[in-house]
């Protein structure tokens, strides 16, 4: 069966072509662009680019259906995008019956993590497993629960939003909340702690080496005042354009010791996040993808501390943590796996 895939993340977006068997998935093409506030703009663009590669590999709209990934609020029917913290101007989006019309071809979509859960769950880590929870740890904090051998989505279709989940008083914000699960343990939220962390360090007069402090004309703590170098909000600050969690990351993986602790905070709290989730859902195995899968490492210390300091012993003793396994890509492997499902 071939598979015409999009997934629509806050960052990205991607269309690509599969052909899906039941033991494997093999990938033709794939393109992504840039998403926009303009969800017309990215879908005839998508739309486009996937009728371009079908033509390209003389696929019929016949024999190919159309499978849509997409990060959550999703209408019960997954028939709509509602609009998603990550996608402004996203609000209440026909996709389902859009791609439809445009493309001639039937579509089926469904949430990103329930998504990425089902094809680590049917081609990845959590194969083999009745009761895994899948974690995206990416631009967000989604699950996909795989409850029983089943997907579990809830009454209104919205189980697994364990991104707003409140975690501390106070902290970064995820999912409009802040000191959330997501506002921690996401892109964004390891980003705001590492500049958090790093103005901290400077108001005790250290310079942490992971900020460019050189846009500063070469001033240092003692000859700025911090009104002055934090007066303007942190996402427009040339001091912390260059700061992302992966940047953050390949600090530590290099020695930096702010760097780390900066992972080892959000580790911390992803540590304290998953004790929830263990004893209340008692899975056999969560499996984590994207920020996990790539720097596990610098999270894992202070997780596993967490976790034996919150966690039931019995619960935890009983959950394996797994990266994802199917790596960049499970986010193509989700808009397939939402067309079979």
């Amino acid at each position: 069966m071939y598979i015409l895939g999009f997934d629509i993340g806050g960052t990205k977006c991607a269309v690509l072509l599969a052909e899906a068997t039941e033991e494997r998935v093999e990938f033709l093409e794939r393109e992504q662009i840039s998403s926009v506030s303009d969800w017309k703009r990215v879908l005839n663009g998508l739309a486009d680019r996937g009728e371009a590669m079908m033509a390209k590999h003389g696929i019929s709209h016949e024999d190919c259906r159309i499978g849509i990934s997409c990060g959550g609020p999703l209408s019960a029917d997954r028939r709509f995008i509602l609009s998603p913290p990550n996608l402004p101007g996203w609000d209440r989006v026909p996709v389902v019956e859009y791609l439809t019309n445009r493309l001639g071809m039937p579509a089926k979509m469904e949430n990103d993590a329930d998504a990425c859960a089902l094809a680590e769950w049917k081609y990845g880590a959590g194969k083999g497993s009745r009761n895994m929870i899948f974690l995206t740890f990416g631009t967000g904090l989604g699950a996909g629960l795989i409850l029983d051998g089943r997907l579990y989505k809830g009454t209104s279709g919205g189980a697994g939003e364990t991104g707003h989940i409140r975690l501390a008083a106070d902290g970064p914000v995820g999912y409009g909340k802040a000191g959330s699960f997501e506002g921690f343990c996401s892109g964004g939220g390891i980003r705001s702690l590492a500049i958090f962390y790093a103005k901290e360090r400077f108001l005790a007069g250290c310079l942490v080496n992971y900020v460019n402090w050189d846009l500063r004309k070469g001033e240092t703590p003692d000859s700025v005042k911090p009104e002055t170098c934090f007066d303007v909000p942190d996402e427009e600050n040339p001091l912390f354009q260059d700061v992302t969690a992966k940047s953050v990351a390949a600090a530590a993986e290099a020695g930096d010791p702010d760097a780390a602790e900066v992972y080892r905070i959000s580790g911390r709290y992803f540590g304290r996040g998953l004790s929830i989730l263990i004893d209340l859902l008692n899975p056999e195995v969560i499996v984590v993808g994207s920020i996990f899968a790539r720097s596990g490492k610098l999270l894992e210390e202070t997780m596993y501390e967490e976790i034996k300091k919150e966690a039931l012993p019995q619960a935890a003793a009983v959950c394996e943590i797994r990266p994802a396994t199917l790596g960049e890509r499970i986010g193509d492997y989700g808009s397939v796996m939402a067309a079979l499902g």
